[in-house]
């Protein structure tokens, strides 16, 4: 049973993840802007005398998620969308299966058997602890994601020109270090364990009230609502997280250089220092328009693989 749980929850994972991977390269390409120090502008007072002009710094305009999308094609065409779906497999077949089969293992355990119910504070623990081993696995496939996905924004001497996953890892660990692989790694875990408990004890929780209250009979309908009321949840609360781990994932560390961040908490002060407090939800509306759909995905998938696999 506990191998059969870790199958059905990597299949499902990686069919969402592939299916909403251009929404998830968007979400990072918008958590990436205004990230350098901005625009720097002459400004000279319109009653100045002087010859000399003020310069001042101009945050650069935000663009919403179509249009970053729209640019992507328009600079690189269509398969720029999918611009390292390579690692997002990898990703899930590490990260996503880890945890996915790690929860239900622990479901099943602290489940109570006379009953059937788990208290929603169990769920949200078995969340907790899944999400964090799962990150910790699948760290490596995530920086490779983050920095595939965000190289079409760098201008063309700058780009690390990945060919895949596999020459990803190994230029990062040849040129940074077996280290720079767990970069971000405290950021990762920390999300993963925060979008784990709210993704898949909300669902879970939601889709029991749903069947107990008589709302909906357990088909489609239910799983679907309850997968997208899951996937808003898991939005709100990760977002932040995201963008710093994006950010600190995504730096360009040169010798004898200090890094742009020092680390996670270095990074959100800066972020939020240059940019405020509501930069920790940039790309909120690309997170939550692929978290909803990757969510619905995940579980409508994960609900007919069990039909498939039951009788094994």
């Amino acid at each position: 049973m506990g191998v059969k749980g870790f199958v059905e929850g990597g299949i499902a994972s990686i069919i969402a993840g592939c299916s909403t991977h251009p929404l998830d390269l968007i979400k990072v390409r918008m958590q990436l802007q205004g990230e350098s120090s901005g625009s720097v502008q002459p400004l000279r007072p319109a009653m100045a005398f002087q010859t000399t002009t003020t310069r001042i710094n101009l945050p650069p305009p935000r663009v919403g998620p179509v249009a970053v999308g729209v640019k992507i094609v328009q600079q690189d065409g269509f398969r720029a969308l999918f611009s390292g779906v390579s690692a997002t497999m990898l990703r899930q077949t590490l990260y996503s299966t880890t945890r996915m089969g790690l929860y239900d293992v622990l479901k099943q355990k602290w489940t109570d058997p006379e009953t059937g119910n788990m208290p929603l504070m169990t769920k949200i623990g078995a969340g907790l602890i899944a999400g964090g081993v799962g990150a910790a696995v699948g760290n490596p496939a995530d920086v490779a994601m983050v920095r595939m996905q965000a190289d079409g924004r760098l201008p063309a001497s700058q780009r690390r020109n990945y060919k895949s996953v596999v020459d990803a890892i190994s230029q990062m660990r040849k040129s940074e270090g077996i280290t720079s692989l767990w970069r971000g790694s405290s950021l990762t875990v920390n999300r993963a364990m925060l979008v784990t408990a709210s993704q898949l004890a909300s669902y879970d929780q939601i889709k029991e009230s749903i069947l107990d209250n008589n709302l909906m009979k357990d088909g489609l309908g239910t799983h679907v609502t309850a997968s997208f009321a899951a996937g808003f949840v898991a939005s709100v609360v990760t977002n932040p997280v995201d963008v710093i781990k994006t950010r600190v994932m995504n730096m360009k560390v040169e010798a004898g250089h200090a890094p742009p961040y020092r680390g996670a908490i270095d990074c959100a002060m800066k972020t939020v220092k240059s940019e405020g407090v509501m930069a920790l939800y940039k790309g909120f509306i690309p997170t939550i328009s692929r978290q909803g759909p990757f969510t619905v995905v995940l579980f409508v998938t994960l609900e007919q693989v069990r039909k498939l696999l039951k009788d094994f």
